[in-house]
């Protein structure tokens, strides 16, 4: 498993394989706007999560996910941990849930 040091390290390298796609979180899909693409649930699965925690203010604590959708569309999700504070569908809280 593949870790990285810093948020900007790991977006830089997920980039660099092809995870180009900037994704952001939306009430029941994933939406990307260059290109425009929503994915729903269905249609993406997280191929891996990384998490980074600020080392001086929680607040700088965050989650990355790299994201392939079913057609071959990659990109990537950075999310605050408090994510599970905004509103999300429940379809979509368990698919970005972390075990």
């Amino acid at each position: 498993m593949q870790t990285y040091d810093t948020l900007v390290e790991a977006l830089d390298d997920l980039n660099k394989k092809g995870y180009t796609h900037d994704f952001n979180l939306a009430n029941d899909c994933l939406i990307c706007h260059k290109p425009l693409l929503q994915l729903r649930p269905e249609q993406f699965h997280i191929v891996d999560v990384f998490r980074f925690e600020g080392m001086s203010n929680p607040d700088d604590n965050s989650i990355l996910y790299a994201i392939e959708s079913t057609d071959g569309q990659k990109g990537t999700l950075v999310s605050a941990y408090g994510v599970y504070a905004d509103e999300v569908s429940n379809e979509m809280m368990a698919k970005l849930k972390i075990e």
